[in-house]
């Protein structure tokens, strides 16, 4: 995690029976609990996008994909900003 400022509030209620739990994890991990909460968040937040990366092709889709990587760059310059920008759990 990063030091940045914190700029937002995040509200959310929550049975005492969790509250107590993730309080003794936070305590555990010498943590406060919106630090506790907000990194498991994070973590959570990145593994759900980075499900969003990998798909299937069939064998035709496949062949097809891979011409297409092969091809020449007709917009280098997208790639190239494509590249450079941070991913969304970077910003």
């Amino acid at each position: 995690m990063n030091n940045a400022p914190r700029e937002t509030t995040i509200n959310l209620r929550a049975p005492a029976t969790k509250r107590a739990l993730i309080d003794q994890a936070a305590e555990i991990a010498g943590k406060t609990r919106t630090d506790f909460m907000l990194e498991a968040s994070c973590e959570k937040a990145q593994e759900v996008l980075a499900d969003r990366t990998r798909f299937v092709l069939n064998a035709e889709q496949l062949d097809r994909f891979n011409a297409i990587l092969e091809a020449p760059m007709e917009n280098p310059e997208a790639l190239a900003r494509l590249i450079a920008t941070p991913a969304p759990w970077e910003s």
